[in-house]
């Protein structure tokens, strides 16, 4: 290209070459992307995804990259299903052209994707360098997730494992994998594994065959029947099941004796997690959330933050600029943060007076936990005292040394804070010796109420639990949402708090045996692995309390 001559690409031009990453963004889970496509990802000028991975990719590139959307063709492939893309090889020839580093993001693995060759090819061709980071390819990661390993023991070391695309395979394909007494991973939608099945049937294979189909794998939204190829669609008729969604990942079938089908109950680690598949709403937001958000998704529930407070200035703000001057010219001996907010509230009145981390040289620094400490490193600050303990005002008293004339020069300690905070940490270091400046941050003010459809899935029953850490968690949220639906789980990280919570009229389910998020969400962990228990006890099948309300119905499977 003529960089003197006008161009009407999307891209600009910045240099001759460009670069092309294929990469493999796996099934679904999130948290099976390699540590190498995180690194690409990160270093992506452009990013090209396929819509059913976009938000898996998207977490991991860097702010203000290139997003363009890909288009589906409105016919599909004479298969059944398959999605025709027709742009991608434009767009990632045209991106790459103009010097872009560009990342080609697909399902499951590149190697096995028949649109990511056809682009390998096309910048081969055309001299664009690439490169191919694998993912965990579908038909390999979803019934490991299911539990059906594809070999079941050593005596299976010899077995033959073959793949079959159900949507586009040919009669002789079926008669070959028929003929065979191997295991069979077959993709499909939910529409085409019944036919599936008969064809093996026909080809040969027995009709007591066992045989698992698991949709929505290596997700939350995963689920997982057993049956065999003669009662595979007896199975889904009477449990009712929906077709899949248009552009809806593929149905992954494990067949065969020689997997570990028979024996799936023992080894469904995913399913089988004490909240999998929950729904649970936690008033607070993503950056407080976080993580505790990570612990409900290792427990397997679906996290859901709903911020029911707001931060803004203080009213007066002369107290906290005093106070900041202060910690330049050498008032104080500690400062002590208590919240993520604290650490932003000094952040911004630093930046206002262009100072940076370096102003906190000979001050000590506490912080009341982790997410706080957290929140400081990244200001450029490590703590001198976290506590060792309970992470709260109590847990910092425990581990704050008193005031020792002899050693600390300075008997003064500021502690910015909210307009609504106790005052437990304050005579806590009174009664330690130490003189406190408490100082008003911040204000907290009631959230905007959330969008209307969170708002009807807590009134109506769409979450299956809701934590909640405060007893103004508790008022805000009923304010500004509504009171949760009475099948909803409800869960308190404290007395305080679950007597808020029943004077609203809630039903406390759960209280967390100390003040601490991390304790809270594993009391809820517990509370569930004893319901699908006590369920699995009954013979009933184990189900989430959203799918308990009246009215309730079987919603789509993936």
């Amino acid at each position: 290209m003529n960089p003197s001559r006008p161009t009407t690409s999307a891209f600009p031009v910045v240099a001759a070459h460009g670069h092309v990453t294929f990469l493999g963004a796996g099934p679904g889970d999130p948290g099976l992307l390699t540590l190498r496509a995180v690194e690409a990802l990160a270093a992506a000028d452009v990013l090209i995804a396929e819509p059913e991975v976009l938000e898996v990719v998207r977490t991991h590139a860097r702010a203000g990259v290139d997003t363009p959307q890909l288009t589906i063709a409105d016919e599909v492939s004479a298969a059944a299903g398959v999605p025709v893309i027709r742009d991608a090889a434009n767009l990632v020839m045209e991106a790459a052209r103009s010097g872009r580093r560009v990342v080609r993001a697909v399902t499951g693995d590149p190697g096995l994707d028949g649109n990511a060759a056809e682009e390998m090819l096309a910048c081969a061709t055309g001299g664009i360098p690439f490169e191919v980071v694998p993912g965990v390819a579908t038909a390999v990661g979803v019934p490991a997730y299911a539990g059906v390993p594809l070999r079941g023991g050593r005596g299976d070391v010899g077995t033959d494992v073959r793949f079959v695309d159900a949507r586009n395979a040919s009669a002789r394909c079926w008669s070959e994998v028929g003929a065979s007494d191997g295991t069979l991973v077959v993709s499909a939608t939910l529409e085409t594994v019944s036919s599936a099945a008969a064809e093996l049937v026909s080809a040969g294979r027995k009709p007591d065959t066992p045989l698992t189909v698991t949709v929505a794998g290596t997700t939350t939204r995963q689920r997982t029947w057993n049956a065999t190829l003669g009662t595979i669609a007896q199975v889904f008729k009477q449990g009712k099941v929906l077709p899949s969604p248009e552009g809806a990942r593929p149905v992954i079938a494990v067949v065969g004796e020689h997997g570990a089908a028979a024996r799936r109950e023992e080894l469904a680690w995913f399913e089988s997690k004490p909240l999998f598949g929950w729904r649970v709403l936690v008033p607070r937001t993503k950056e407080q959330a976080a993580s505790l958000s990570d612990q409900l998704r290792s427990y397997g529930a679906v996290p859901h933050e709903v911020p029911t407070i707001a931060v803004e200035p203080p009213r007066t703000p002369q107290q906290m600029e005093r106070a900041v001057k202060g910690l330049v010219t050498g008032r104080y001996e500690w400062i002590a943060f208590t919240s993520v907010n604290a650490v932003k509230a000094v952040r911004e009145k630093f930046e206002e007076y262009g100072l940076d981390a370096r102003a906190f040289a000979g001050i000590k620094v506490a912080a009341v936990g982790e997410q706080t400490a957290a929140a400081l490193v990244e200001f450029g600050v490590k703590p001198d005292l976290v506590p060792s303990g309970e992470q709260s005002a109590a847990g910092l008293l425990e581990d704050w040394p008193p005031y020792d004339p002899v050693f600390d020069p300075i008997d003064r300690v500021f502690l910015p804070r909210a307009d609504i905070a106790t005052e437990t940490l304050v005579a806590g270091l009174i009664e330690l010796g130490w003189e406190v400046d408490d100082v008003t941050a911040y204000r907290t003010v009631r959230a905007s109420p959330p969008p209307a459809d969170t708002r009807e899935a807590i009134k109506g029953g769409g979450f299956d639990a809701v934590l909640f850490t405060s007893s103004s968690t508790v008022r805000n949220l009923v304010g500004i949402a509504g009171k949760p639906h009475n099948v909803t789980v409800i869960a308190c990280i404290g007395p305080a708090t679950a007597k808020t919570a029943e004077e609203h009229g809630l039903r406390v389910d759960v209280l967390s045996p100390e003040p601490s998020v991390g304790k809270l969400a594993e009391a809820l962990a517990e509370y569930g692995a004893a319901r699908r228990e006590a369920a699995k006890e009954a013979g009933e099948s184990v189900s989430r309390p959203s799918e308990r309300r009246p009215g309730a119905r079987r919603r789509r499977t993936t």
